[in-house]
């Protein structure tokens, strides 16, 4: 096994940066991980889920979103909906270079991103979420005492660290319905939750799995936190979601 550094352009032509891991043999399909709110690539629990895939013959692509980690641009002026646009661009570089991709993956946010885009890439074939808001706005939560300015932009800690985002964030994430439009995914769905998650509740895997059609399916987490940041928890979902998607994804 082995991983590839890629960049590809998003539709506003910004570069966004990627990691391609790589089975050790002959890569069957490919997947594309979509990380948390603020996180990147780099997440030791998307490296493990990746380990886990590439075992069973997928490849995965986990890339920076606009403004994060190594990719260009400015957080404060992407929102929710420039989140699934880079998913999409993600997708038309995989369908490019090597293959479409067969299997999505979101983690918190990134759930509800690819909740939202699975449904409009034809090869995608079955779609997973780890620990997913069931409404985008929950982020609202994390951004607590956010004041902005004039120009509507502001200030927030996340983790510890400053993020400047744009009021027009908030607003897009209020306009999101990922709920109403999940009847219509037309997708295998796994939905992933501990029921200890104390960022995003057990109840939105609930509202998530109520939402969609057959076939579906629901992993509890067990003990695991939200970030998977034990190696126990990060390595059990990469392993389940490598059986389950290579039943829909592999010929």
């Amino acid at each position: 096994m082995g991983n590839e550094h890629v960049t590809f352009e998003n539709a506003s032509g910004r570069k966004l940066a990627g990691v391609l891991d790589l089975p050790e043999g002959e890569t069957r399909a490919y997947a594309l991980f979509a990380h948390c709110f603020t996180c990147s690539k780099n997440l030791n629990a998307a490296a493990r889920i990746g380990r886990a895939l590439n075992d069973e013959g997928f490849a995965l692509l986990r890339f920076d979103f606009t403004g994060l980690g190594e990719s260009e641009g400015q957080f404060a002026e992407s929102t929710f909906g420039n989140n699934i646009s880079d998913l999409l661009a993600a997708c038309a570089y995989l369908e490019r270079e090597h293959r479409g991709a067969g299997l999505m993956i979101g983690h918190s946010l990134g759930g509800a991103a690819v909740l939202a885009a699975g449904g409009e890439v034809e090869s995608v074939r079955c779609v997973a979420t780890i620990g997913a808001p069931a409404d985008p706005a929950h982020v609202r939560g994390l951004l607590r005492g956010a004041s902005f300015d004039d120009d509507g932009r502001g200030e927030v800690s996340i983790g510890g660290r400053p993020f400047a985002i744009d009021r027009a964030f908030l607003e897009d994430l209020e306009d999101r319905d990922v709920l109403g439009r999940l009847g219509d995914l037309g997708r295998a769905l796994m939905v992933m939750h501990s029921p200890v998650d104390e960022i995003v509740g057990i109840e939105n895997a609930e509202r998530i799995f109520r939402a969609a059609r057959h076939p579906k399916s629901f992993v509890s987490l067990g003990t695991g936190d939200h970030l998977l940041s034990n190696t126990r928890d990060s390595g059990f979902v990469g392993h389940v979601l490598s059986a389950w998607a290579a039943r829909h994804v592999l010929d």
